[in-house]
This record gives structure tokens, C-alpha cells and sequence, in this order.
């Protein structure tokens, strides 16, 4: 079903089987001797789920070796260099003293759980009031213990979260770092704006911001055609073509810089090399260009 205003949706259907898709992929990651990342909460997440073709992306199940788009080394690859990327930003930012942090749409993510956080450390995450209690209620069961103070903000995007962020003890003078991964490219152009605006708004001199850098080739549909086939391929039933949001927007790089935040960018071949793996393949970023990622800092509040 193809995205209309207010529309809504769980863990199993529309924009939300991507937080499980994402999962999926960080368990297979996590799988075997000496995996190059570890989230030990990420299978489990899945199969509660319960949306057959994750539970055997998340078990090692499916066999994408000989795919001619996307193999499984390519796959293993790209969601190791995401999850270090940002698991990489939030301990930067939190060695350099912010105790602050903000997981936006957070979906399945686990780094409140499974990062090693400074004791007095603040992880707040957002997401929509079932996926909140979904999650919380998994990792409740299978006995996790959060190894931040994790506050769980239940509150749609496109409701006013800075409110209900506020009232959940968010200190808008203190340094923070936000993360929004895999989050843009799902929200009308507006609505990224608006995103981005609230960041800057909340955010104290100092705070951090991390996210991806699309380039503009990576909102066309051809990307998300030949993703959604190769996803069908193997028994997905997932049409990316109606999940992104494609057309004219603003980059993320130049609307933060001209509100004041210091942007670096990290292209996806660069972020490969930096965790020790070769770039994609040329098929790969010629549909994708120069995206990669974006980190930001702010030095001052805009006046």
C-alpha cells in the first residue's frame, strides 16, 4: 500500500517491515564466531515479529550469495558499515562529554541496550506509541536491561514530539546527540524540513547530529525497483517504490549548514574503506552516487 497522510502502520506492514528488514539484516551480522557486529537483541526482535521471510534473513536462512545486485558478503558489508557508522558516532559523542542522546523513529534499534554508555547518560527514543511498546515489552521479556536511563517517547514524527520529548525530561540546554538513520528518504520533503528545523531548535551549542547523505539519484524510483525485485527474488513482500518519498527536496548538508551546523560527509566508498571493506559494487553506487553519511555539529544556537 502506497504512503497517504496520517497513515499508520506496525512492525510487520508498510514503512515500518523496514526498522524489521534492518533488524534482520544486523542478526545475520551478528551471526557466527567473531561477527563483525554484535547485537544480541536483534534475532529475537525479528521473531517476535514473526514475518517469515526476516525471521530467515535474521537466521541465516536465505541464500543471497548468487543474487547479481546485492550478494549476501555485499549485504553483511553494508549494514556492518551502517550500524558501526553510527554506533561509532554516538561513542564520539559521548567521549567528548554529551549525555544527552536522541534516537529518532528508533524502530528496532537496541544501542540503549547494547552500547556501552556512561553511567549518567540520558538515551531517549522515538517512535510510534506500538512500536514503543512492542519493543519494550520483547526486551522486557528476554530479561534485557537498558545500559543508559532509556526514556521511550511514544509519539508519531508528524505530532508535535518536541512537546512530548520535552515533557519526558529532555534538557534543551545541554548538548545532545541525535541520530536519524534510515529515517529521511521515508518522509515527504516538508516533512524533512520540519525534521530538521525541530533538531535544530532543540538543540544546545555542542550537540551532534548523524543521519545519511542522499544523493539526488538515490530518490529515484530505478533504486528502489531494483532493491523492491531483488528483495522479491528471495521472498520478500516489501515495495520500496511505495515507501519512499521521490521528487525535489532539500539536501540535508546544505539546509543544516545554512542554519548553522558544521556538516562532514562521509561518501558510502569512503565509509566502506574506513571499516576495512572493499567499495560496493559499480551498479550499486551508480544508483546511489555520492550518497554516504552525514555527521553535523552545532557551534551555536541560530539567531
Amino acid at each position: 500500500m502506497a504512503r497517504s497522510e496520517g497513515d499508520t502502520w506496525d512492525l510487520a506492514s508498510s514503512v515500518g517491515a523496514t526498522a524489521t528488514s534492518v533488524a534482520a539484516s544486523r542478526a545475520l551480522a551478528s551471526r557466527g564466531p567473531n561477527p563483525p557486529i554484535h547485537d544480541p537483541y536483534a534475532a529475537a526482535l525479528v521473531r517476535a515479529v514473526g514475518t517469515d521471510y526476516f525471521v530467515r534473513v535474521a537466521e541465516g536462512a536465505v541464500d543471497f550469495d548468487e543474487d547479481p545486485l546485492f550478494d549476501g558478503d555485499t549485504m553483511r558489508a553494508q549494514i556492518v558499515v551502517r550500524t558501526r557508522y553510527f554506533d561509532d558516532f554516538f561513542a564520539e559523542a559521548t567521549a567528548a562529554g554529551i549525555r544527552q542522546a536522541v534516537i529518532l523513529a528508533s524502530g528496532l534499534d537496541t544501542r540503549a541496550y547494547r552500547m556501552d554508555w556512561p553511567a549518567d547518560t540520558v538515551v531517549f527514543e522515538i517512535d510510534q506509541p506500538a512500536v514503543i511498546e512492542f519493543k519494550t515489552r520483547v526486551l522486557g521479556d528476554l530479561g534485557a536491561e537498558p545500559a543508559a536511563d532509556r526514556r521511550a517517547v511514544a509519539v508519531d514524527l508528524r505530532e508535535d514530539w518536541p512537546a512530548v520529548l520535552t515533557a519526558a525530561g529532555f534538557d534543551p540546554d545541554a548538548p545532545t546527540a541525535w541520530i536519524a538513520e534510515g529515517l529521511l528518504i521515508y518522509l515527504p520533503p516538508d516533512a524533512q524540513d520540519r525534521l530538521l528545523d525541530h533538531i535544530t531548535a532543540l538543540s544546545a551549542p555542542g550537540s551532534r547530529l548523524a543521519t545519511e547523505h542522499m544523493d539526488s539519484r538515490a530518490f529515484t524510483g530505478d533504486w528502489a525497483r531494483k532493491l523492491t525485485e531483488r528483495g522479491q527474488r528471495h521472498g520478500s513482500s516489501v515495495d520500496l517504490t511505495k515507501l519512499f518519498y521521490s521528487g525535489e527536496r532539500n539536501s540535508a548538508r546544505d539546509y543544516l549548514a545554512e542554519r548553522g551546523w558544521q556538516i562532514s560527509i562521509r561518501t558510502t566508498a569512503q565509509a566502506y574503506t574506513a571499516q576495512g571493506y572493499e567499495a560496493p559494487k559499480d551498479e550499486l553506487l551508480a544508483m546511489i552516487g555520492d550518497s554516504g553519511y552525514l555527521s553535523a555539529e552545532l557551534s551555536a544556537r541560530p539567531t
